[in-house]
């Protein structure tokens, strides 16, 4: 990844990770479908843009080995465990009958929950990486050739999400064609009105329409004009948050289970923000708290490649 922060988007990152574990709490997710709906337009679409403009393939072959390795290796373990504690508790996303067949299809192939977006980020770094290393061509047929591969990827074996798979290579294209992040979206007040009216006329948006990759570009430009507009303190929050973002998106799905047990104290608020609160806390300290203990004990080393996880 780039080795230089840009504050932008560690504040996008840190917002979009507080509306991913918001909207793996069943509960809230339940009692805000349409909400759902259009988060889940940009959050995972945004984290794949920015993913797929900020991967660096001038890496040796050697080096990004590495950078896919250390991607793996969390992948596995929580996906495993994942998968093994589906097969016993009742969540959503119950394994009924977990056999050898199931559980490495669910690892290798169809990951179904939380963490498909590491298994994304694997395949589509892994395709970016062979064709712009090893295809001596222009940078559209560069662009039209890993587009293809994602396409037989997505149709042919079912292994990856098409419409995801584009949000990340629409990422590398932004990085490839010299074109800065933060000057291809616009951060203003018309984006703000232009994403207002296009939920308020949307019935049912998705990711992978016209209007659902409206709504994630418009949603982007709007909350990086957030940050434009102010400077205080919860958006320095926001940005170390979006540092930490990648171990609140391992480690936060062992708290959103828990967060179930609040449910039946807070019921009082029909809204259920005050639950949203609560576990957000939850889930964000608890997260922190496993990097604070990886860090200490170096287990992170041998989890994440790091001697250090948390930023």
């Amino acid at each position: 990844m780039n080795q230089r922060r840009i504050r932008e988007l560690d504040y996008l990152k840190g917002v979009l990770i507080l509306l991913v574990i918001s909207f793996h709490l069943v509960y809230f997710e339940q009692l805000h479908p349409f909400a759902k709906q259009v988060v889940y337009c940009f959050h995972m679409p945004g984290f794949l843009l920015i993913s797929g403009y900020l991967m660096n393939v001038s890496k040796t072959p050697k080096d990004f080995l590495w950078t896919l390795l250390w991607l793996t290796i969390p992948y596995i373990i929580m996906e495993s465990g994942y998968i093994y504690m589906a097969s016993l508790l009742p969540v959503f996303e119950h394994v009924d009958q977990l056999t050898p067949a199931v559980f490495f299809d669910q690892l290798l192939l169809h990951p179904r929950n939380t963490y498909w977006y590491l298994h994304a980020l694997i395949l589509c770094g892994a395709v970016y990486y062979f064709v712009f290393r090893f295809m001596q061509r222009g940078l559209l047929l560069k662009l039209f050739t890993v587009g293809l591969v994602y396409y037989i990827l997505a149709l042919f074996f079912g292994i990856l999400s098409f419409s995801s798979a584009l949000y990340f290579l629409a990422g590398v294209a932004i990085r490839q064609n010299g074109t800065d992040f933060l000057s291809f979206f616009r951060p203003n007040i018309l984006s703000v009105l232009v994403f207002a009216l296009l939920v308020c006329f949307s019935s049912s948006p998705n990711q992978a329409s016209l209007n659902g990759a409206l709504i994630a570009y418009f949603a982007i430009s709007s909350l990086l004009y957030a940050f434009n507009l102010f400077t205080f303190s919860p958006f320095h929050f926001f940005s170390f948050l979006g540092r930490n973002s990648l171990m609140l998106y391992v480690f936060s799905p062992v708290f959103t289970i828990l967060c179930k047990q609040f449910v039946p104290y807070l019921q009082f608020d029909p809204t259920g923000l005050i639950f949203l609160m609560f576990s957000l806390v939850f889930c964000v300290v608890g997260s922190l708290g496993i990097a604070w203990m990886m860090d200490q004990t170096g287990i992170s080393h041998f989890f994440f490649g790091r001697k250090a996880i948390r930023e």
